[in-house]
């Protein structure tokens, strides 16, 4: 659990409604169903317009990420690599085979798969580098739905106080009705502003984040097998991977 994201959620919401509530407001008057279906129904149906449907849920899915985050691996991936630099030095690259089928991550394994196959070291860079840029730039497609919510999160905030400004110019002649569409267009606004920012935008740069980090471990792997394919000492293997995680 990433413990920051659950607590900077927690804080901005109650610094909002602490807020409300110093003002001598009530918190009742925040919560406008018909606010919420305009902002959120919105948001949502025009992020869905704009994105292939592949690209929303695999957006969707990725963002547990915020709460539950990848697991750091370069610690793992550094004694992986020193141990197959040891055992290619002492038995050769072949002996490696045998490692291929204990790897969980599909790139992992393919990464092995071309280190025994004896492809050439710049060769073996080229094309894992290809896959992680590939991979990279789809998942950052992904997060950026949520960086999407967040732009059209505030204009249709407006559309849902010009609507509610609306109802009140029809009920001018009943002031009893007056208070609700002020309402819904005060916090339609509130709705739409508050959420870009707190919500929609965080999330979209917490992601982003995350595909850097996977991007950046996947590069550390790189660069430990293509030392490996060079016969390069364990030591240096390690030392070059540590510069990753400084």
């Amino acid at each position: 659990m990433d413990r920051i994201s659950v607590l900077g959620l927690i804080l901005g919401v109650a610094a909002i409604i602490l807020g409300q509530i110093v003002e001598g407001g009530h918190v009742a008057s925040l919560l406008q169903p018909t606010a919420f279906l305009i902002v959120f129904g919105g948001t949502l149906g025009a992020v869905m317009l704009q994105s292939p449907l592949h690209v929303f849920i695999d957006g969707m899915r990725m963002t547990r990420w915020v709460f539950v985050p990848p697991p750091e691996r370069r610690e793992e991936l550094i004694g992986h690599a020193v141990q197959w630099s040891y055992t290619a030095r002492r038995d050769g690259l072949l002996a490696l085979e045998g490692r291929i089928e204990e790897q969980e991550d599909a790139f992992l394994r393919r990464g092995l798969q071309l280190l025994v196959d004896g492809v050439e070291p710049e060769r073996l860079r080229e094309l894992l580098t290809i896959e992680i840029d590939a991979a990279e730039a789809r998942m950052k497609q992904n997060a950026r739905i949520w960086e999407a919510a967040g732009g059209y999160s505030p204009t249709i905030g407006i559309l849902g106080a010009v609507l509610g400004l609306i109802h009140v110019m029809e009920n001018l002649t009943d002031p009893s009705r007056l208070g609700a569409g002020i309402a819904v267009a005060f916090v339609a606004t509130i709705y739409g502003v508050g959420f870009a920012n707190l919500v929609f935008l965080p999330i979209s740069k917490k992601l982003v984040a995350h595909v850097g980090r996977i991007s950046n471990e996947r590069e550390m792997l790189v660069d430990a097998l293509v030392a490996i394919a060079n016969g390069e000492n364990p030591r240096i293997v390690e030392s070059r991977m540590r510069g990753y995680v400084a």
